[in-house]
């Protein structure tokens, strides 16, 4: 089997293959895709009316400013399933990313289904100049799959014929912590921790300490496992705020909490960590993830140090220390260094 081969410049540089923009018809449907990509897409073939579909916010408050600063007009919406989009499309685009996620690429591909009109056209202009991954999946879905494979990139197009039923890509997963009660966990593509209890959200849950009526924030809930751990540790008179900027991963904290039996619980989708009150909780934990120079473990640190009541306790695990212990540090005055399973638990 002969391997991809992919040229190192991303999409959002390169210029748009003319057989995609001769496959696309108003009204599009762009789905994820970086705000770069975006624009570069919607720059190279102006389609209106078009709908941007985005799963997390932050994502969509870059992609509102990037095209606002090229005064191209779409509508960007945030929603945890493409399919949630009503079935009016006549067209729909997939810039899939860079070494993404494979299954939110299947995922992807079953959902864009479901939001075309009869006979709408659904196309993918991947990295690789040789793509059997999309090749193949496309099949499964759509039956019959027109490829293009040009110098550096591959672009696939397919039309919706007939119907299917819908099928989610999900697993479930089981975990517990300290020997305490198995908790049962659904979860999606896209979201932090798919399939499986991550090592550093158990390093967390095993490290976190919590009391009996405690106020507690998971920051970053992801699907809202260390909140579910903390909810069995706060119990009945206890209270927990799962934050996420990821409408998926909101949505599936709130599933799994009702199904592991939390009853006192508060699910915020923001990007700002806001839309909780200030000066009110115990307990905050946080697994940031690694990217964007540390600036979401900022944010998670900053808002924290407002969110907390005075001796309140933040929890943050991190295989970086030394790049995140300093600005903790500034803002909070003091730092704990614990080490679990390979991790560095900084509690402040």
């Amino acid at each position: 089997m002969s391997r991809r081969k992919r040229l190192d410049v991303p999409l959002s540089q390169r210029e748009v293959p003319e057989p995609v923009c001769a496959r696309l018809r108003a009204p599009l449907a762009v789905v994820l895709g970086s705000p770069a990509e975006v624009v570069n897409l919607l720059k190279a073939c102006p389609v209106t009316p078009t709908t941007c579909y985005q799963m997390d916010l932050h994502q969509t408050e870059r992609l509102r400013e990037a095209l606002a600063v090229e005064n191209l007009v779409a509508e960007v919406v945030t929603l945890p399933d493409l399919w949630d989009l009503p079935a009016e499309f006549q067209s729909a685009v997939y810039m899939p990313a860079r070494g993404g996620e494979r299954d939110l690429k299947i995922d992807m591909i079953e959902q864009a289904f479901h939001v075309l009109r009869p006979h709408g056209t659904f196309v993918v202009w991947s990295s690789y100049e040789s793509d059997p991954f999309f090749a193949q999946q496309l099949k499964k879905v759509f039956g019959r799959v027109h490829p293009n494979n040009l110098d550096n990139d591959s672009v696939f197009w397919c039309q919706r014929d007939g119907d299917r039923p819908r099928r989610r890509h999900e697993l479930t997963f089981q975990a517990r912590i300290a020997g305490g009660p198995s908790c049962r966990f659904l979860s999606r593509p896209g979201t932090f921790s798919y399939g499986r209890f991550d090592h550093g959200a158990r390093a967390l849950a095993e490290t976190m300490v919590v009391e009996p009526k405690d106020r507690v924030l998971d920051l970053g809930c992801g699907c809202g496992t260390n909140g579910i751990f903390a909810a069995q540790k706060a119990g009945a008179e206890g209270f927990i705020a799962f934050i996420d900027s990821n409408v998926r991963a909101t949505a599936l904290a709130e599933f799994n909490a009702r199904a592991n039996g939390v009853t006192a619980f508060q699910v915020v989708a923001t990007s700002k960590v806001d839309g909780v009150e200030e000066n009110s909780f115990d307990v905050a934990l946080a697994n940031p993830p690694y990217y964007a120079h540390h600036a979401v473990s900022r944010l998670f640190a900053e808002r924290a140090r407002v969110l907390l009541k005075r001796q309140g306790r933040l929890y943050l695990v991190t295989k970086q220390p030394d790049e995140i212990s300093t600005f903790i540090e500034e803002t909070f005055g003091t730092i704990e260094v614990q080490l679990q399973r390979g991790y560095t638990v900084l509690k402040s």
